[in-house]
């Protein structure tokens, strides 16, 4: 029995049936049409985000599995902002503003992929990409925030969350 593992970057729920995923399904043997509509499916809570998806394909019975990951931290913090996008010009012109709140559901959501041990970690760490993409955190910059937090402003904010960190 032999195992393929396909790992591709969609956006939530619009997955079309062309390059670079349809040659690959193809050539495995797989319906491309069905394929794409699994992922589209697995995907669809996440429209318009940016979404890693795992195709796990059994190449003898043309049997796969569609696992979802949790989309980019730009995709999450874009979409609490309301955004379209990231800024590309992030120190000049900014996309919008979002909570400290916002702030730690993504990092919690993203637990699993950051490196970070602590909640507080994670929280300067989701600060950062915030910055990068011209965001402001409580209408304030971003590396303005990550030092309150070092600081200790938003301890107590933290320390209510650290129970669903640390369960996540």
């Amino acid at each position: 029995m032999a195992k393929k593992s396909i790992k591709v970057v969609v956006e939530g729920g619009n997955v079309k049936p062309g390059p670079p995923l349809a040659p690959t399904l193809s050539q495995l043997g797989l319906n491309v049409g069905e394929v794409v509509k699994k992922i589209n499916e697995a995907t669809s809570q996440f429209k318009g985000m940016t979404v890693p998806v795992t195709l796990d394909v059994d190449t003898d019975t043309k049997k796969y599995e569609v696992s979802v990951g949790v989309p980019t931290t730009t995709s999450l913090l874009v979409k609490k902002a309301g955004a379209s996008g990231p800024s590309g010009d992030p120190e000049h012109k900014k996309i919008g503003n979002i909570s400290m709140d916002d702030v730690i559901e993504v990092a919690i959501s993203k637990k699993p992929s950051l490196t970070a041990k602590e909640l507080k970690g994670a929280v300067k760490s989701i600060l950062g990409t915030a910055k990068s993409i011209g965001l402001t955190v409580d209408n304030k910059d971003p590396k303005l925030v990550v030092r309150e937090v070092e600081e200790g402003k938003y301890d107590d904010k933290i320390k209510e969350m650290e129970e669903k960190w640390s369960s996540g």
